[in-house]
């Protein structure tokens, strides 16, 4: 029965999988700003290379 109060106070795991969430939010936050940063300097290189070759 100790073992199983013991086992029902450890909030060890809770901590593990709050950080695991906390990171995989910080993922997929990332993911989503380099997509669309990238998105832009692709359009700002390919509107660059269009002007120079006009010239």
């Amino acid at each position: 029965m100790k073992v199983l109060v013991k086992f029902a106070k450890c909030e060890s795991g809770a901590t593990a999988i709050e950080y695991g969430l906390i990171a995989a939010l910080i993922s997929v936050a990332s993911i989503a700003a380099i997509s669309n940063v990238s998105s832009e300097l692709q359009g700002t290189f390919n509107e660059a290379a269009s002007t120079m070759a006009a010239r």
